[in-house]
């Protein structure tokens, strides 16, 4: 069972409580917190290649996983920021980039999606051998919080890893593909914000490949139901996008964790609404640990002064991890 150490309560930076400025800000202002990474790939049994940084290895200490959110990559700063801290506890630290995400071309069929652990449960099998005794935590963003909570639903009592953080997890991927299909320019530019990236990396597979979809379908996409449609429905065998968004959101795969996991959530995330976390399901299993504040936005929680912001979800993560990895 989870360590209850106490949560703070957050309170946004004085011109930054706007669940959108909340979002955007460490995006567009924080700096990045620098780390003494190396680059490495990781052969798939598919012939692809998985991208990972990792940091100098520490033998027998905990080793931490960190797992980025949707076209994002192991360079954004709230990955960068879960590394800084993990590297200053002494620990082993890896982060791992979704195919197309890397530096590495795509040479397989595949793409990544909410859904698919496949990748995360071989990097963590890998990562076990590579740190050989240690305990492993795995940190999820997003997307990677998504992906994160499925995998410890399906694998139970038998995950391999010591405990685990899913932050702003869309536990409910309908209502957020409904959210950020919605009208305003809020939602119009963060889909324009995926769908640029999304398309072209659809559309560069099936001018190269044979795919199930056309090149001129996937660049034709404007909106998540159309991606998930015609895109991610055909090329991961899902009957559509209803059907992918409803087998691969994380909320149904709660009640099977049984690993000690932090679930950070705000209930003004523009990227879901506040209806759609699933408050019984985390109350109702002991090992899962909420913090759910009133504010924050996105991957925000943006607190102390605008001049010298602090980002209130790295400590009380840290906090989490030290209670749980010793």
């Amino acid at each position: 069972m989870t360590h209850h150490i106490p949560l703070p309560p957050f309170a946004p930076a004085a011109f930054l409580g706007n669940p959108h400025v909340q979002t955007v800000w460490p995006v567009l202002v924080r700096r990045i917190p620098v780390v003494a990474a190396s680059a490495e790939v990781w052969p798939t049994p598919d012939g692809d290649g998985l991208d990972l940084d990792l940091l100098p290895s520490r033998p027998g200490q905990p080793g931490v996983l960190v797992l980025h959110g949707l076209e994002s990559s192991s360079r954004m700063p709230y990955v960068r920021g879960v590394m800084a801290l993990a590297a200053g506890a002494g620990w082993n630290v890896a982060a791992l980039n979704f195919r197309t995400c890397g530096p590495s071309p795509l040479r397989g069929r595949r793409l990544y999606n909410a859904g698919d652990t496949r990748d995360l449960a071989l990097v963590v099998e890998r990562l076990l051998e590579r740190w050989p005794g240690s305990a492993l935590a795995v940190v999820g963003f997003s997307l990677g919080a998504n992906l994160l909570l499925k995998w410890l639903g399906e694998t139970g009592d038998a995950a391999p890893i010591r405990c685990a953080a899913a932050i702003s997890t869309p536990f409910d991927l309908t209502a957020s593909a409904r959210r950020l299909d919605g009208p305003g320019f809020w939602p119009w530019l963060y889909r324009e914000r995926f769908m640029r990236s999304l398309r072209e990396k659809a559309a560069r597979l099936a001018r190269e490949q044979t795919m199930p979809f056309a090149e001129s379908e996937a660049r034709a996409c404007r909106t998540f139901a159309d991606f998930d449609e015609v895109v991610t429905a055909r090329m991961s065998g899902f009957a559509s996008a209803r059907d992918y968004w409803e087998r691969s959101s994380a909320g149904r795969f709660l009640a099977a964790v049984a690993r000690p996991t932090l679930v950070a959530s705000a209930e003004d995330d523009p990227f879901l609404p506040a209806l759609a976390i699933p408050r019984a399901a985390l109350a109702a299993n002991g090992f899962l640990r909420p913090w759910i504040s009133p504010r924050g936005g996105h991957l925000g929680w943006v607190g102390g002064a605008p001049w010298r912001p602090r980002y209130a979800v790295e400590p009380a993560l840290l906090a989490f991890l030290r209670a749980e990895l010793g």
